[in-house]
């Protein structure tokens, strides 16, 4: 696609679009981070990004940038084709979907498909090979079921969700409109619920459900587990990324942002907006306040207020765990001055 194509579809989506420079209009094959860019690919930076000194090493076919002078300057000097968007970076997400659409799926049933009795199927579905389909189920339109899906009985799919490949999808799950689950994750499955007793431990059934708005996307290899009573609620738009746990009886808020191994315990309440980083742990309970930003490694044991910024384990506010951090390395020499101090003086 021409450099200048790509700038006319973006200009139908955003308002956003400033000023440009065509240089040769370049044909444009794909993206590219902006040091290993061919002269057939498109690139973006952002304001403060380290990567500012390599667009003069750059051999980017295109650029996106922000409104800065010095950076326009020095494209205008390399003689690269550039667009100046208010947001490159999701100028670029924008440029890699124009650049790579999304292949349309097969529309039908595939003939070894099962499914079950009572279910109800929308229009322009697709279904894939191996799928399974419980009985009771409704399928909205538009589904894209793909290949080795298990979906139990009772289970409804809003219109336009996608589940991708060996997913599973346990009893009484209600997901929303336009989701998308990702490979190997599993919904619904039972919460980790026992009862210790003098003969060992004693399974309390898990008869809840769990319940997924609309336009949330589930990484691959994530679970949410489904509660002894009532149930897990995943709020609208919220992103989880891979190898998440989610336990019984939790609800998100809307918007939150989960990266991979975050683990929430039971009974957690999540607010709306909330990040929480890499490998983040939230114990039994514990309720999260609106906008609350976790950074990686956190342990949230007790609540946290709306817009914390929390590290560290146990979790502290974010200042307070950089100063406590940069005390540890001083901790042998603090030690050693204190024994000193402490020592008996020679009679």
């Amino acid at each position: 696609m021409r450099f200048s194509k790509l700038i006319n579809s973006l200009q139908h989506q955003t308002t956003e679009c400033q000023q440009h420079y065509l240089a040769e209009d370049p044909e444009i094959i794909n993206g590219a981070s902006l040091d290993q860019a061919k002269s057939n690919q498109i690139s973006f930076l952002e304001i403060g990004n380290s990567l500012s000194l390599k667009l003069t090493s750059t051999r980017a076919g295109a650029v996106l940038l922000p409104q800065d002078e010095s950076l326009i300057s020095i494209a205008k000097e390399k003689n690269i084709a550039w667009l100046v968007l208010g947001n490159p970076r999701l100028g670029f997400a924008k440029c890699l979907e124009l650049l790579n659409p999304k292949p349309l799926p097969v529309e039908g049933i595939h003939p070894s498909a099962v499914i079950g009795k009572n279910v109800h199927l929308g229009e322009n579905l697709s279904i894939g090979a191996n799928v399974c389909v419980g009985q009771n189920c409704q399928i909205s339109d538009g589904c894209i079921i793909h290949p080795g899906v298990v979906i139990y009985e009772n289970v409804l799919l809003g219109s336009g969700t996608e589940i991708h490949a060996n997913c599973v999808i346990h009893p009484y799950s209600n997901i929303g409109e336009n989701c998308v689950i990702h490979s190997n994750a599993v919904i619904g499955s039972e919460g980790f619920g026992f009862i210790p007793t003098e003969k060992g431990w004693y399974k309390m059934p898990q008869t809840g459900i769990v319940l997924i708005e609309n336009d949330v996307e589930i990484g691959c290899n994530s679970t949410i587990d489904r509660p002894a009573v009532g149930e897990t609620r995943i709020g609208a738009g919220t992103k989880i990324d891979n190898l998440v746990q989610i336990g019984h009886g939790v609800s998100t808020g809307k918007g939150c942002a989960m990266a991979a191994q975050v683990g929430i315990a039971g009974g957690a309440k999540i607010g709306h907006g909330v990040i929480l980083a890499g490998q983040v742990g939230v114990a039994n309970r514990v309720k999260v306040g609106d906008g609350v930003i976790a950074s990686s490694k956190c342990g949230v044991h007790t609540d946290i207020e709306p817009g914390q910024v929390i590290s560290g384990f146990p979790a502290l506010p974010n200042k307070l765990w950089l100063r406590c951090s940069a005390n540890f390395r001083k901790l042998p020499e603090m030690a050693r001055s204190l024994r000193e101090l402490t020592r008996p003086m020679p009679k």
